[in-house]
């Protein structure tokens, strides 16, 4: 059944993703109709490009869950195809997961150093000017009175300190109002005029980049006091341009301040700079990117920002700069003349050949991995072969094993279990044919036990046996007698536990009550056919017939029989314990005797308890035995109880049930029919056993005096 359900499973799995497949291809033709139909003009072509994207959206809804189930239902569903990608994930995943990081690594390093080094050119060029400022600052006050006498000054005093630097622009303020300078336009060389903010602060003195109009400057002020008290203020500045940038970009590459587009809107994220404000600015270009040198020497952009002063406001803000350049020019800046020598050649050696030995132990390493894999994989194709052959029922199939591993270990105890499945199979069978001949057996001996309650005018019989096995070591039975005239005159009661459990105390059974039964019978038969009698015994005419019969009525006298037979005729370790009492219906006596059984219980109608001992051993066991009876009369009310030791030795975590608990279920029910006492005992045993197996067989005889 449920090799039926996997079946129809797969096959229900199968016809679902068909299903898919075919609405999945449905989709896409779609799709093709719908991005033709978009080159339509009009309000067609743009629905149709609308439903473009709704047959996208659900094109990537559906494939992807169904990629993903063929991927598990074929590409993964051999372990070859499995352990490959254990491999790829354990070992190329790491290895990419390294290269990445290093890379990531790498470029923020080389980006640093790029950004590093532009920036302190410019710092640099930035504290050139600051000193040529600086000496232009100290020169100017001693004349000021000239140049404001007469109205310019001469090229000997202000032209030196003006040529100092290349491009370097100058220009002086005195209580704000311009000094002509030889060579000037207007009021002055320079195009910066004081900053308020500088003019009213307390700071003497500035450098840095600044930006203004749209155009970047570095830019130097300074302010002092005459000798007169008034304020002179002196700015130099140099024009951030394509000629300075190519200083800054000298063995760099390329530098450009204040891009636009994709690389500014990147190089911007975080920086407090306004639109408005970028929008104006003029892009700083220096430096060229030269050839790369081999194939990885590929140009790699690094962005940052400087912090630029806004000449009005006095802000501050951040200004992108990109820098473009190559491994190897940043690699020869950094290491410069360290990169020639011979120590540097030998290490650069050492480090091919460290190089070569690690492509020779990954390439090691791959060939023993594709190895392991087809040993791996060859181990379970030859187990999957096999179990094909087991579920078509070829239990002789066997993997061939080539290898002296983990894994030709699985396969030899593979081949080792299907050897076993086989010895299994036929021991199943032998079985399966004992279990029919022992079912066989349980019928037989059922049919030996009293099919049905005996009852007489003044007594009635009850008795059940269950077993704990198939069958049954206990023996009970019922014998009912009757007269000439076909009236009941008495009964026999038997109640024995045959030694051992099973088959032979099954078979022992047999034997024990097919040999009562022929000794009480028989006593029947010489009590009532003379004539048997006297042809059986014709040479011993000295007694008399009824004489013989009663021998053979006593309970004693056929437990003597029965321990010679069963002495003689079985194995010494086998015996029986036997209890067999004989009721006599005129007299109410009940006539019994106790061979080593457990001894039954006669609660009389007034309460009171006799317990049957009065007998001798058991049978079977010695030779020549004697036993010994006694006469009880069982009156009306009066219960016999007689049970095996499987009634009173079950026992649980409380100790047995013991006599005791089982006289008491019998007295809180003593006047229920024989039956319902039975069953209520039988429960109460159930109670007391709980999950446990049934120690042994349970067998119970009731009679009671009516």
């Amino acid at each position: 059944m449920m090799a039926m359900n996997t079946s129809s499973g797969v096959w229900r799995d199968a016809a679902i993703t068909q299903r898919r497949v075919r609405l999945l291809a449905w989709l896409s033709g779609v799709l093709f109709l719908f991005m033709g139909a978009g080159y339509v003009a009009g309000p067609l072509g743009r629905a149709a490009s609308a439903l473009v994207f709704v047959d996208i959206v659900f094109i990537l809804l559906l494939g992807i869950p169904l990629v993903y189930r063929l991927t598990r239902q074929h590409l993964l569903w051999r372990v070859r195809n499995k352990l490959i990608i254990t491999y790829l994930l354990i070992g190329l995943a790491p290895m990419l997961l390294f290269f990445a990081l290093f890379t990531l690594a790498a470029y923020v390093a080389a980006g640093q150093f790029a950004i590093h080094l532009a920036t302190t050119r410019l710092d640099a060029d930035v504290a050139a000017l600051e000193v040529d400022s600086v000496a232009f600052a100290q020169r100017l006050p001693a004349i000021v009175p000239r140049i404001e006498g007469r109205g310019e000054p001469g090229v000997q005093e202000t032209q030196p300190a003006i040529e100092t630097t290349q491009a370097w622009q100058a220009a002086a303020f005195v209580d704000g109002k311009p000094l002509f300078l030889r060579g000037a336009m207007g009021h002055a060389r320079s195009p910066l005029w004081p900053p308020q903010w500088f003019a009213q602060g307390s700071t003497n003195d500035y450098h840095g980049i600044v930006l203004e109009d749209s155009t970047f400057y570095l830019a130097a002020m300074t302010r002092q006091k005459l000798p007169d008290g008034r304020t002179l203020i002196t700015i130099g500045s140099v024009p951030l341009n394509n000629i300075l940038m190519d200083r800054v970009a000298q063995n760099l590459g390329t530098v450009r301040l204040a891009p636009d587009g994709a690389e500014f809107a990147n190089a911007m994220q975080g920086s407090e700079t306004s639109p408005k404000e970028v929008a104006g600015m003029k892009n700083v270009l220096g430096g060229l990117t030269p050839h790369s040198a081999n194939m990885v020497d590929v140009a790699v952009h690094f962005f940052s920002s400087i912090s630029v002063l806004l000449w009005d406001s006095n802000r501050l803000i951040n200004v992108p700069i990109v820098v473009t350049s190559r491994p190897s020019l940043l690699y020869r800046e950094l290491f410069g003349a360290a990169l020639t020598g011979g120590i540097t050649s030998l290490l650069r050696g050492l480090f091919i050949a460290v190089c070569v030995l690690c492509g020779l132990l990954e390439l090691f390493a791959l060939t023993m991995a594709m190895r392991l894999n087809n040993t791996i994989t060859q181990s379970v194709e030859g187990l999957y072969e096999a179990t094909q052959h087991v579920d078509r029922g070829n239990l002789r199939h066997r993997i061939d094993v080539r290898h002296d591993d983990q894994m030709a270990e699985l396969c030899s105890s593979f081949n080792r279990m299907s050897s076993s499945l086989a010895r299994l199979l036929d021991e199943q069978k032998e079985k399966e044919r004992l279990q029919n001949e022992l079912s066989i057996a349980q019928e037989v001996q059922a049919n030996l036990f009293p099919l049905a309650e005996l009852r007489l005018p003044t007594l009635e019989l009850h008795g059940i046996c269950r077993p704990a096995r198939s069958v049954s070591g206990d023996y009970y039975d019922f014998l009912l007698f009757h007269g000439e005239n076909g009236e009941p005159t008495g009964a026999s009661i038997a109640l024995g536990d045959i030694s051992g459990k099973g088959i032979s105390a099954a078979l022992l059974m047999a034997t024990l009550h097919s040999a009562v039964r022929a000794y009480r019978f028989g006593a029947e038969d010489l009590t009532y056919n003379s004539d048997i009698w006297k042809a059986l015994n014709a040479e011993r005419n000295e007694r008399s017939v009824r004489h013989q019969g009663d021998l053979f009525q006593s309970p004693s006298r056929i437990l003597s029989l029965l321990n010679r037979h069963l002495y003689r005729s079985t194995q010494p370790e086998k015996y029986a314990t036997l209890f067999l009492a004989h009721y006599e219906e005129k007299t109410r006596k009940l006539v019994y005797s106790n061979a080593g059984h457990l001894p039954p219980i006669l609660l009389c109608a007034d309460g009171s308890m006799r317990r049957l001992d009065c007998g001798g051993t058991v049978v079977g066991l010695m030779d020549g035995m004697r036993y010994e009876e006694e006469a009880q009369t069982l009156g009306p009310g009066d219960l016999l109880i007689a049970f095996s030791d499987g009634v009173t030795e079950p026992e649980n975590d409380f100790g047995e049930f013991g006599e005791v608990r089982l006289m008491e279920v019998v007295r809180e029910n003593r006047h229920a029919s024989l039956d319902v006492i039975s069953a209520r005992v039988m429960e109460a045993l159930d109670a007391w056993i709980g999950a446990e197996e049934q120690p042994d067989d349970i067998t119970l005889v009731l009679a009671r005096g009516v």
